[in-house]
């Protein structure tokens, strides 16, 4: 069968059958239209880059690694957008094309994959082939609801897990299911079973950093016990994923100079997705936030110059996307399951061993020989230099709302500002905002609960 007819009826199907995949309308798909029946028709199915490489970009441009003058953001040529620059209670997405119909329709694609490969026998010559497209579907699915997750609901809280509203768990392709908000908790164990599921089916080495891996896999359950704050079973995904693969990319060999220095795919990269800029995260209108900016105060720390570009005025831009175009990286990489396994060590008192990797990873981002270890007497020490570091290393990463809303869980009261025209707007700390509105078509049409605002 051919694979672009293929990926074209499906999605096809899909968009007959779906409004934001919300309800799925109880429209049926064409029975006319394909249906996947190989091995290499569910890869195809995975493997379509415009639902799977792409990821929703709320989070990051709600967070703090940017601003806009006042002029760039009247010039948005969208009032979606300006509301969204300014966490408005409702309103944030377009009824035709937004996050929440990116994030279905990728699980609608998993869930096709998972329960269509049944059909297909699993042999002696073809079982590699078979867990792997498996586990390519289990991990994207786990990966999808975890990053859902830090847009639509908030932060974890264990006292309260089960009685925060989570997402919709549309965990099959039957067109009838009504859609219902599970609980916080329901989603977590969801996502964490559909990640520990691929870890046992997928490679050790991807055929491409675009399909999932083990090593993308532990990092991904890593990240999602982070922002539960269950540091206990973050460090050892975190552990497992870096002793499979702990690459990092030396800075000293970098051309900062480039427009694009760091390459897409590089060898610190596990697995590769992006989030679109859209207008507000554009290189042109996109300010790097000056607080975060005044971090990088030694001059023999490479990332400055490799990271940003000078503006001209004053102000930065962020260059370094690891993507080599306008996208964001929004994959996984080594830096950042280093992060993680240090902070998670410093929370457990394990000083040495959470300086050791935290030196680990900043010795190939400074110039060689001059970089000095840090180290810490006291585990507050430790916590305040490494998420200090993970703060500069992990920006534009979409990653940063997740951090906040875990980080004000943990008391670190960290309070979003933006200024238009002279107008203050604020984010306080565990906001009802930051779990952000679900798309008001979804709600009118599915009839589930909206977000509390």
């Amino acid at each position: 069968m051919n694979t672009k007819y293929l990926n074209f009826s499906i999605a096809a199907a899909i968009i007959i059958s779906l409004i934001s995949c919300q309800k799925y309308l109880d429209v049926k798909p064409d029975k006319k239209l394909a249906v996947p029946s190989k091995l290499e028709d569910f890869q195809s199915l995975l493997d379509n880059y415009s639902v799977f490489a792409a990821e929703p970009n709320s989070g990051e441009m709600s967070s703090d690694d940017f601003y806009l003058t006042s002029a760039h953001y009247l010039s948005l040529s969208s009032d979606v957008d300006r509301r969204t620059y300014t966490w408005e209670k409702d309103y944030l997405f377009r009824p035709e094309d937004n996050s929440w119909r990116e994030f279905s329709t990728a699980v609608y694609y998993c869930n096709s994959v998972i329960e269509g490969i049944e059909k297909v026998k699993r042999s002696n010559s073809n079982n590699t082939e078979w867990d792997n497209i498996k586990g390519q579907a289990y991990y994207f699915r786990g990966k999808r609801l975890l990053q859902a997750s830090f847009i639509w609901a908030l932060a974890y809280d264990r006292s309260t897990s089960d009685t925060d509203l989570g997402l919709p768990l549309r965990l099959n392709i039957n067109f009838n299911e009504p859609s219902v908000r599970s609980s916080v908790e329901r989603t977590y164990q969801q996502i964490l079973n559909d990640l520990k599921v691929s870890i046992h089916l997928l490679p050790l080495i991807p055929l491409s950093k675009v399909r999932a891996s083990k090593p993308a896999a532990y990092a991904m359950v890593a990240r999602a016990y982070l922002s539960m704050q269950d540091y206990n079973n973050a460090v050892l995904y975190a552990d497992s994923c870096l002793r499979l693969y702990h690459t990092l990319l030396d800075y000293n060999s970098l051309n900062s100079a480039s427009p694009l220095p760091i390459d897409r795919f590089n060898r610190e990269v596990i697995s590769e997705n992006q989030i679109s800029v859209g207008q507000i995260l554009n290189l042109a209108r996109a300010k790097v936030n000056p607080e975060l900016l005044a971090l990088y105060d030694n001059e023999n720390d490479l990332r400055k110059a490799i990271l940003f570009k000078d503006n001209g005025d004053g102000t930065a831009g962020y260059k370094a996307r690891f993507t080599e175009g306008a996208s964001l990286f929004a994959g996984t990489a080594v830096n950042e399951v280093y992060l993680t396994r240090a902070e998670c060590y410093a929370r457990a008192g394990k000083l040495s061993e959470a300086m050791k990797d935290l030196n680990t990873l900043l010795v190939a981002r400074w110039r060689a020989g001059t970089f000095v270890p840090f180290t810490a007497s006291s585990k507050e020490e430790a916590l305040s230099i490494i998420l200090k570091e993970r703060r500069k290393e992990l920006l534009f990463r979409d990653i940063r709302w997740m951090d906040i809303k875990r980080l004000n869980k943990e008391g670190a009261e960290i309070l979003l500002m933006r200024n238009v025209n002279n107008k203050e707007y604020k984010l306080l700390p565990n906001d009802l905002r930051y779990a952000l509105p679900i798309p008001e078509d979804v709600i009118s049409i599915s009839g589930m609960e909206q977000n509390k605002r």
